[in-house]
């Protein structure tokens, strides 16, 4: 019997009418499957009855599944079969004992079960296993190891057992794998990481997997004369027909979620890689959290094996340290940070899991002395996280007391997470709210199962156990706290703090009739004490502060919100007028606030985060943009905990591997919640950017590079995304032998700023999708596509995760006029019709397009023969004097239409008027279209900066001409994402001009313009 649990107590009368409704349920399925509920109840010893009620009580999986079953759940109840622990030999033999009966033969016989089959015999398997472990585990009979170790050692069966029948199907397709410098034979080993690896799952894991086999090679074929695959194509079919087997959802269930995105470089990785190139990935490229995950990782089937000690022996140096590593502290932080951040953000404090002083931060305090000390003591590279707290309170890395009170929470954590679990058979460690769950009595459900009377007893020992994990949690891995603010004084006097609470409160306006201030003059030192502030007696700000003090979203918080709100708004105002341009700054701030009114868990953040508080004022205080930008989307106040962090240099592959990490904690099928993860991404990086260039910390090209790295890397992610749902739906495409193509043949090409490599905050995305595909073929899944139908499917479902309007707003504007035919082509294009368009239907100002075209996201091969017909193209030896005239044609008509139209308006549109910025983007094109035949460097780069130093390179144009073009783009568009941190329009007076120096810049462009076009049409 577990420690943490309480002597079994009195079955509860508030589920009388609970029990009664569910036996009336259970007796109408067992009557629609033939069988007679009553009798089979009265068959059973009255205290198998009362254990029988009790779990049907608490678990609704079982309650709903016996039914089913009825007449073997009856029978290992009445035998006690049910009663008892089974070991893996013990569970190896059930399912064996199923394969058998569904496929009609015994182990004798040789022919393999068919693949339907197996499906129904695992599934079969698991429910009844599932069933005997809620059994055991909520009548107490099992300790809460023992639950986690029989739920591993199920999954361990199944993905043994469904391996090996999986890989003989595939075998007699193809024959045998062999290696081809070993010449043996190779089978797949399956990593199982986290808590399947350490044999503690829970009653809802998914599992997650890494598939690896020994070497390269090729399969012998077979006697019918099926073409051999290489070892690579052999396993990538393995891995993926044993996912099927173990998550499809059939009419008897599904087996285990299954989740492959821990494997090398994630979703976008092969799904089976070969020991030589695993290795190669953990020593170049394995990341910090990559180290986390590993510490549980287990060879499933055959660990011990030679083969398996040769994985371990590559994966173990990645790891485990050779020295004492406390750079481990920092990457725990950084990753508890994240997951703090997503539980403000999805209002997950009630998860057992992941809320403070939850499991998480249990196996946090545990692996940071695994990472940190593993390489030295091989005795903490273990897996299961009791045996290694055992082994730190043993060595004395942590005091007595504090492995006692770890240990004693983390077994009463997992049990509330089964009981949850149990519950609804709910991937979830949500604590049940009978708000939502009246019918259901869920927390009295829940108490009794854990042991105690009433929920508001398990609540309160709840709350201990959360209190004793956070404190130790704090002493050990989170940071110590920053000082308050170094620029404020340690202690206010008193009169300073009731002068802010009383601007606040309004305690100064005469027409209050709650003011303070009276006869005897009370109050008036707070008043005095605010005239060194003269703009806190503005009318414009007494209005601002009264108009957000009775508003309704103010007027309309429960108690404990205008609580926070009263303590924040002193602080906030203090802050606000020890800053730069009071007023403004409290005029951007105060939509923030009204925004956050009914989040008042950011009202704390705000609050009890002065560093936080001081970065929201300065960056409010500076920028109107960024302002609002975090008043449309506050969660963003988050991203302001760690300064330092926000500041610091952001890679594209840092990038990658923060939205890897984000969507780890995603179910793979919840498109919802992944299109709000993906906005949350975007939003915190384009503010984090923003922050940047306002401070100074980044440059304009810096800032271009952050932002176009970050649509990368998206469009990355929403490819991997729409693939993975079409070919759910459709299977794969198949290549003109047949065989299923497992990675898309399809690149999504980026024009404009996208290409050019010169994205703004709002810039759109003019985006073109190619693929290349067989022919004539169609998918492989039963709702078959042909193959160009089905990558039009793909570039549909990109357009709708990137553009639809979610609660976390829109991911970017996708522009797609640029492809072929238009508004009137299709959404996807092949290749060879992209070509045949290009060469014989496309505009002049289509070609100009194609300079600063780039593949952005997609396959490598794709990529390849799209830039040799971007190069054909762009290579075409044109009429000089022609061109010329269909580039200012265009030019002028652009001008005509987007410039400053009024003729009487002396203002100048930086963009698109004569000498502005398009101006020198024409040159740029008109340059590349002109010459690329004769000078191919031209086309090795798509942004106007590098494109004009080829110029130079090649003798078209004078160093002096390309520095003065370089130096006004970069000007201008220096000057437009300054007006747009600051909420301007392009039209800039000739006041404004002449100040940046702006009119003889364009004078400069509009002479170049004409000689360049002039000079060069008449060479």
């Amino acid at each position: 019997m577990s420690l943490t649990i309480q002597t079994q107590i009195a079955y509860p009368e508030q589920l009388n009418n609970y029990w009664q409704t569910a036996q009336d349920k259970l007796a109408t399925e067992f009557e629609f499957r033939g069988l007679n509920w009553a009798q089979l109840l009265n068959s059973l010893l009255p205290e198998q009855q009362a254990d029988l009620k009790k779990v049907c009580t608490i678990s609704a999986f079982v309650a709903d599944n016996i039914a089913i079953d009825g007449h073997y759940f009856f029978e290992q109840v009445r035998s006690e079969n049910i009663y008892k622990q089974l070991d893996t030999q013990q569970l190896e033999n059930n399912l064996l004992a199923l394969i058998d009966h569904y496929s009609g033969m015994n182990q004798a016989d040789t022919e393999l079960p068919s693949e339907d089959q197996l499906f129904k015999a695992l599934r079969i398997f698991r429910r009844r296993t599932q069933i005997h472990i809620i059994w055991r585990d909520l009548l107490r009979l099992a300790k809460t190891m023992d639950t986690t170790r029989m739920l591993s050692d199920m999954a361990d069966v199944c993905i043994t057992q469904g391996l090996n029948h999986v890989h003989a199907m595939l075998a007699e397709k193809h024959g045998q794998p062999m290696g081809k410098r070993s010449k043996n034979e190779q089978r797949l080993l399956v990593l199982g990481m986290g808590k399947l690896g350490a044999h503690e799952l829970n009653l809802s894991s998914d599992i997650d997997l890494i598939f690896a086999y020994p070497e390269s090679g090729m399969t012998t074929g077979n006697a019918a004369g099926r073409r051999e695959l290489s070892n690579q194509e052999f396993f990538i079919k393995v891995g993926q027909k044993l996912i099927q087997a173990l998550d499809n959802t059939t009419i008897d269930g599904f087996v285990f979620r299954t989740d492959m995105r821990l494997r090398p470089y994630g979703e976008s990785g092969p799904l089976v890689m070969n020991f030589a190139s695993i290795e190669e990935y953990y020593q170049d490229q394995g990341r910090d959290w990559e180290r986390y995950a590993m510490v549980k990782a287990r060879i499933v089937n055959g660990e011990e094996s030679e083969l398996g000690q040769e994985l371990l022996s590559i994966l173990r140096p990645f790891i485990y340290r050779q020295y004492v590593d406390y750079t481990a502290f920092e990457s725990l932080r950084s990753m508890k940070a994240m997951i703090n951040t997503e539980v403000r953000r999805r209002g997950l404090q009630t998860n057992v899991k992941l809320g403070s002083g939850g499991i998480r931060e249990i196996e946090f305090v545990v692996q940071a002395f695994q990472l940190i000390r593993g390489g030295q003591e091989k005795e903490l590279q273990t897996r299961e996280l009791l045996i290694v707290l055992s082994i730190l309170e043993g060595e004395g890395y942590l005091p007595l007391l504090a492995c006692q009170e770890l240990r004693q929470a983390y077994l009463f954590l997992r049990d509330a997470e089964h009981v949850i679990q149990a519950l609804n058979d709910e991937q979830t460690q949500l604590l049940p709210s009978d708000e939502y769950q009246h019918s259901h009595q869920a927390q009295i459900r829940m108490a009794f199962a854990m042991g105690f009377a009433t929920w508001q007893e398990f609540l309160a020992e709840l709350d201990t156990q959360r209190e004793r994990v956070s404190h130790h949690f704090a002493q050990i891995v989170a940071p110590v706290d920053e000082d308050q603010d170094s620029t404020d004084e340690h202690v206010d006097s008193l009169v300073e703090k009731e002068a802010w609470q009383d601007l606040w409160h309004g305690n100064f306006d005469d027409d209050n009739e709650n003011t303070t201030i009276n006869a005897e003059g009370h109050g008036k030192e707070e008043q005095a004490f605010l005239q060194q502030f003269p703009c806190t007696q503005s009318d414009k700000v007494i209005e601002y502060i009264e108009k957000f003090r009775n508003s309704r979203a103010v007027k309309s918080m429960q108690a404990i919100g205008r609580e926070r709100l009263d303590t924040l708004m002193p602080l906030l105002l203090k802050k606000v007028w020890k800053g730069n341009d009071p007023v403004d700054t409290l005029e951007r701030i105060l939509p923030i606030i009204t925004a956050i009114v009914r989040r008042t868990v950011y009202l704390v953040l705000l609050s009890e985060n002065p560093p936080a508080l001081k970065h929201l004022v300065k960056l409010c205080s500076i920028s109107p943009w960024v302002a609002d930008y975090i008043a449309q989307a506050p969660i963003l106040l988050d991203e302001l905990l760690n300064p330092q962090q926000f500041y610091s240099p952001v890679s594209k592959q840092d990038l990658t591997t923060e939205l890897h990490l984000r969507l780890l904690r995603i179910d793979e099928n919840d498109l919802e919640q992944q299109m709000d993860q993906l906005r949350h991404f975007a939003n915190a990086h384009k503010l984090r950017a923003a922050a940047n260039e306002v401070q100074g910390t980044l440059t304009l090209m810096q800032v271009s590079d952050y932002l176009t790295n970050l649509a990368e890397v998206l469009l990355d992610k929403v490819s991997q995304l729409a693939w993975q749902q079409v070919v759910a739906k459709h299977g794969y495409p198949r290549d003109a032998e047949g065989e299923e193509v497992l990675e898309p043949e399809f690149i999504v090409v980026g024009y404009g700023k996208m290409g050019g490599l010169e994205l703004s905050y709002g810039s759109d995305l003019d985006l073109v999708f190619l693929y290349d595909t067989a022919k004539g073929k169609s998918t492989s899944g039963a709702r078959e596509l042909d193959n160009g139908v089905f990558y039009t499917r793909m570039g549909q479902r990109m357009i709708h995760i990137l553009s639809t309007q979610t609660r976390a707003g829109e991911l970017y504007d996708i522009d797609m006029r640029l492809r072929p035919s238009g508004a009137s082509g299709m959404i996807a294009t092949s290749l060879a019709g992209f070509e045949k368009y290009q060469q014989e239907n496309a505009w002049t100002w289509e070609h100009q397009a194609l300079v600063r075209a780039r593949k952005v996201s997609g396959s490598h091969t794709v990529q390849a023969k799209f830039e040799q017909i971007r190069k054909q193209i762009l290579t075409i030896t044109r009429e000089k004097p022609i061109l010329s005239e269909e580039v200012q044609a265009m030019r002028q008509k652009m001008r005509d239409n987007l410039g400053s139209k009024n003729s009487t308006d002396v203002r100048f549109q930086l963009k698109q008027d004569a000498g502005g910025i398009v101006d020198i983007e024409f040159m740029v094109q008109y340059g590349v279209l002109a010459w690329s035949h004769q000078y191919p460097e031209l086309m090795q780069v798509t942004d106007n900066m590098r494109l004009l130093d080829a110029f130079v390179h090649c003798g078209l144009m004078s160093s002096q001409d390309c520095q003065t073009l370089q130096e006004t783009y970069l000007a201008y568009r220096v000057e437009t994402h300054k007006r747009a941190l600051q909420k301007q329009d392009l039209l800039m007076t000739q006041d404004e001009l002449g100040q940046l120096g702006f009119d003889i810049r364009i004078n400069n462009v509009m002479s170049l313009w004409s000689s360049w076009l002039a000079t060069n049409a008449d060479r």
